[in-house]
């Protein structure tokens, strides 16, 4: 059986995902709130961004997940502002003593020093070039991106040594460099994935308070591909019982606004996720949260979440099966490719120390 949750304190946040903010499971100590009876000040609805500056020891992150279609990436920021409320990288954040709930999306790392970083590790003798996925923990393109503008300074720098990049977003901040990723496009150094979740406007205010909107994607893809840059989408989460009835209207979308790949995730619930995600549900869409609930335990091996290889993604059971099929079936018919890394360009790198570049 699945374990329910139910947070105490649990208040919706104007423009926030998260309702509360999970204990660090890192902590030593725990405190919980109690009403003692007394009169207590009523908690603000909205919370302000927070952003500190932290030096990059190292810029590249290496993963050998056989799930996963790159084995490097880059992650400019850590927290998102965007604060999708499912965001499987929520429990990174309390190895930097935060929670993965309201701090995660409100109390911001931005990292510096990340080009240098990069510029040595791609000069380093047995580096090997293969396309490096922007980002893995967080959006490269969230609204921190428009001041300190550290994914356009690394892909200046990564076109500069002909390096291969891939890019997974759900902000339309990435138009600014429109200009750029056509002139990497131009050389196989690029491709854009673009996140579609929903294209129901009302639930991704809340499931996705600060991201783009779904037409604003369209117009994302739409633009890219005009551009002569390669992208797809990511149907991804699917939430059984809440967005999974859409899997044929996004993909017909998508392949209308130009994208020519697409692959899908099903919804995941590590650790702090799922009672984060269980106490949205009860908030926002009360009357369905058992069946939501109901039917990921069924995908899961009747629990919340299955970290194994080969399961995390996809799932398995009835359900899970009938999603891979209707997602093939429409992909067949809008006649879009599986999400690949391939064709990109990796023969033309050069290390930045070999064309003197200035970042060193």
């Amino acid at each position: 059986m699945g374990t329910s949750y139910q947070a105490s304190g649990s208040t919706v946040h104007k423009g926030r995902g998260a309702t509360y903010d999970p204990h660090n499971r890192f902590a030593p100590t725990r405190s919980e709130s109690e009403d003692d009876g007394w009169w207590q000040e009523e908690a603000a609805t909205t919370i302000a961004t927070e952003v500190r500056e932290e030096p990059s020891k190292s810029a590249l992150s290496w993963n050998r997940s056989p799930d996963l279609p790159f084995d490097r990436s880059l992650n400019p920021y850590r927290g998102c502002e965007h604060g999708c409320v499912y965001c499987y990288a929520r429990p990174s954040h309390a190895y930097w003593d935060l929670s993965p709930g309201l701090d995660f999306e409100t109390k911001l790392i931005a990292r510096s020093g990340l080009v240098e970083r990069l510029t040595e590790e791609l000069c380093h003798p047995s580096y090997v070039c293969r396309p490096i996925n922007l980002s893995g923990n967080t959006d490269c393109y969230q609204p921190l991106e428009a001041k300190y503008q550290t994914t356009r300074h690394l892909l200046e720098l990564l076109q500069q040594c002909r390096h291969p990049v891939t890019i997974v977003t759900k902000s339309s901040l990435i138009l600014r460099d429109l200009e750029l990723l056509s002139e990497m496009a131009e050389h196989r150094l690029v491709r854009v994935f673009v996140s579609l979740t929903s294209l129901d406007a009302n639930l991704k205010r809340t499931l996705e308070p600060r991201t783009a909107s779904p037409q604003a994607r369209l117009k994302v893809i739409r633009e890219l591909n005009t551009a002569g840059i390669p992208v797809g989408t990511l149907v991804s989460p699917i939430i059984p019982g809440l967005t999974d009835h859409e899997i044929e209207r996004i993909l017909e979308a998508a392949s209308r606004a130009g994208a020519r790949t697409a692959t899908w995730m099903l919804l995941r619930l590590p650790h702090e996720v799922a009672p984060l995600f269980e106490a949205w549900l009860g908030a926002h869409y009360p009357e369905r949260a058992a069946k939501v609930m109901s039917l990921i335990r069924q995908c899961r091996d009747g629990q919340n979440y299955d970290a194994r290889f080969g399961k995390r993604f996809r799932g398995e059971g009835v359900f899970a099966e009938l999603i891979a099929q209707r997602f093939n079936r429409a992909s067949r018919q809008w006649k879009m490719q599986q999400r690949t890394e391939q064709g990109l360009n990796t023969r033309d790198f050069r290390p930045p120390r070999a064309q003197g570049d200035l970042f060193i």
